[in-house]
């Protein structure tokens, strides 16, 4: 489950609701483009329902009106695997400037070490990772990934399903296991850095837990935890530095309240919530493309105190 935030009291804020982007790509007020992948373009394992026509068409229409498009994720991989895995989808990647991935920061940051927090990090780390997914390669990073808490310097979360191995290898691990080694992290005050700042994400129509549930609990129990992604700031600054646009410039797509459509308040751009996303159940949807009733998105939104400036149903010209 996602948690819950409230705000108790505050006056929703108005938002339009839209059948596709056509009006606002006709307005020519945007220049950059920030677009999800996952719950927009597609489901995490293939596009939506008549999506690689359908958004082929949004983006080429997109890209003949001049606008420059970015895709920003929480994907815990590197941007180059993103761009190769919307290829593989059907997508036409030259339609991109390129992405921005939570992966790809944690790593850049990682490897840099010019970010204050990141110098003051040691080399010794627990790493949580993928096991049916594959594993996130820690290659060139200079690391030590070591499975005893007493050892560790922080705790790198790319995934939720296995431990990384001194080796190279993973152990494949229960969420519950994964929580367990957490909290006896606790006690030794040990950072987490967690490069997929997402509590959930689709899946097939499904909810798949992501790194963000355990970087949550961390941080429940008392610990320090370093979000490399939505809905920080930090991702959305390095897609407008990518398209060298300003934030007035730029309109965020995303299918999450809690990540994309907040990440875009933080950061003083506009937001384009897609309902059909990770929010589908919650609105009582039961088919791709569905309408949402304007109550139950405005008691959303207030819920999670996410304001989109537009909302539609799918990402559709």
């Amino acid at each position: 489950m996602m948690p819950k935030c409230s705000i108790s009291g505050k006056e929703v804020q108005v938002f339009k609701s839209l059948n596709g982007i056509r009006q606002l790509t006709e307005m020519g007020r945007f220049k950059a483009w920030f677009l999800d992948q996952f719950g927009v373009l597609h489901d995490g394992k293939q596009p939506y329902p008549g999506a690689i026509s359908t958004c082929m068409l949004t983006l080429e229409k997109l890209s003949s009106h001049g606008a420059k498009m970015v895709i920003i994720s929480n994907s815990s991989r590197r941007a180059l695997t993103t761009m190769e895995k919307m290829k593989s989808l059907g997508f036409d990647s030259s339609l991109f400037l390129g992405a921005i991935t939570s992966g790809e920061l944690t790593h850049q940051y990682l490897h840099r070490r010019d970010d204050p927090w990141f110098a003051a990090l040691g080399r010794s780390c627990i790493h949580m990772t993928w096991s049916d997914r594959g594993a996130i390669s820690l290659e060139g990073l200079g690391l030590q990934v070591v499975e005893s808490v007493e050892d560790a310097d922080f705790i790198l979360a790319h995934g939720t399903e296995a431990l990384g191995r001194a080796s190279g290898d993973s152990l494949p691990l229960k969420l519950e296991d994964l929580e367990y080694i957490i909290e006896c992290c606790v006690g030794k005050k040990i950072p987490m850095v967690v490069a997929n700042p997402d509590y959930v994400t689709v899946e097939a129509r499904a909810l798949r837990v992501m790194p963000g549930t355990l970087a949550a609990k961390y941080e429940k129990l008392g610990g320090e935890v370093k979000w490399m992604g939505k809905p920080d700031k930090v991702i959305y600054q390095s897609a407008m530095a990518m398209a060298d646009v300003d934030a007035c410039d730029c309109i965020a797509v995303g299918d999450s309240l809690h990540h994309d459509i907040k990440g875009a308040n933080v950061a003083g751009i506009q937001s384009a919530f897609i309902t059909g996303g990770i929010h589908a159940s919650e609105l009582g949807l039961g088919s791709f493309g569905d309408v949402a009733e304007s109550t139950a998105i405005e008691a959303l939104i207030s819920n999670c105190n996410a304001h989109p400036s537009y909302v539609l149903p799918s990402f559709t010209w």
